[in-house]
């Protein structure tokens, strides 16, 4: 038996911080990775979008760093600010990126740069 993943799209959890790291690195694995992972901080005054991974100084200057999280995270900033045809068009051509699978990073099981990878979804935006 399989779950449909859309059953859970709206789901908010509120918890402490600690909780909610976890829960979001296990989640983070089950769709690839914490380089995939979007996060949204919405507040009443203020939101911050980031990627929720951390800095990773290994890999810090090398251009290496898979850059969808923070694109994601764009995203749904965008979402939020009800620029909804800018948001849909930029996750497109990630989603597309992705699906195709020949402009992948490290993290991935693939060999391109983070700026390889950052082209190759510019690309499909001007395509």
């Amino acid at each position: 038996m399989t779950t449909n993943p859309n059953l859970y799209r709206d789901i908010l959890l509120v918890m402490p911080n600690l909780y909610g790291d976890i829960l979001s690195d296990m989640c983070a694995g089950l769709i690839g990775g914490l380089g995939l992972t979007p996060s949204g901080n919405i507040g009443d005054e203020c939101s911050i979008f980031e990627a929720v991974h951390g800095s990773a100084p290994d890999i810090a200057g090398k251009d290496l760093a898979n850059p969808t999280a923070l694109l994601l995270s764009s995203v749904m900033m965008l979402q939020h600010m009800g620029l909804n045809g800018y948001a849909t068009n930029i996750q497109k051509a990630i989603f597309d990126t992705l699906a195709e699978g020949q402009v992948l990073t490290k993290d991935l099981g693939g060999s391109a740069t983070r700026s390889q990878f950052t082209e190759a979804v510019v690309s499909k935006l001007r395509g």
